[in-house]
């Protein structure tokens, strides 16, 4: 399990790493537990793949954050419920939710796409009506940023680093051992990001998080 994050200047990190036999609420809890206790604070986003027991722990431990459902394992799961033919099909509608510009809009095209595939799919047309909306959290956030932050492939390369080395070594001969491996490997990633391009610009996020203060404010005003 690897935990990675954008930090106030722009740039990645990985912060926690944890291995485990299963993923689990218990070893997410612990693993997020102990990132706290190293002072993370100010999480507004946690993306991953689809796990209950995930999100039970961003809920307890990260009160406020927006959960991202990741959008390439979601499109993953959707179009392996349909037949080969209808793959292209079906991938086309769901970039059209993914490239809306808003919520209201992602949701309205999330609508059409479900009653086009309902009758003939009707697991899809539910699949979209339950679990779609997990996918557009991203959408809260500065247009450029969105690429970046909709999927868990910001972490693909890394994890595939993890795979090759660690199936040259086979058997680890305990935990421990398994883990300095990975350790090191994540900090000659997290140093390969810090000297590298910035990630993401953080002002964009700033700037848009004040208006969103500001406009708030208004309501609040007018109301009065």
């Amino acid at each position: 399990m690897v935990v990675s994050a954008v930090r106030d200047d722009g740039y990645r990190e990985i912060l926690g790493l944890e291995v485990a036999d299963v993923e689990s609420e218990a070893t997410y809890q612990e693993l997020f537990r102990a990132l706290k206790e190293r002072g993370l604070k100010g999480v507004e986003l946690v993306t991953s793949d689809e796990h209950k027991g995930l999100k039970s722990a961003i809920e307890r431990h990260f009160r406020g954050a927006s959960h991202q459902r990741c959008q390439f394992h979601y499109a993953k799961n959707l179009l392996g419920m349909v037949g080969l033919d209808k793959r292209a099909e079906l991938a086309e509608g769901l970039r059209g939710i993914f490239a809306a510009p808003t919520k209201e809009l992602a949701l309205r095209a999330a609508e059409e796409l479900a009653d086009r595939w309902r009758g003939s799919h009707e697991k899809v047309a539910e699949h979209l009506e339950e679990h779609v909306e997990e996918c557009l959290a991203c959408l809260a956030f500065p247009e450029s940023h969105r690429r970046r932050i909709r999927t868990t492939n910001g972490l693909e390369r890394f994890n595939q680093e993890i795979k090759r080395r660690t199936r040259v070594v086979r058997i680890f001969p305990n935990r421990e051992s398994c883990l300095r491996l990975v350790t090191a490997l994540a900090v000659e990633q997290s140093e390969e990001w810090v000297t590298g391009r910035r990630y993401l610009d953080m002002e964009q996020l700033k700037k848009r998080r004040s208006k969103e203060r500001a406009a708030k404010e208004e309501v609040i005003l007018t109301q009065r």
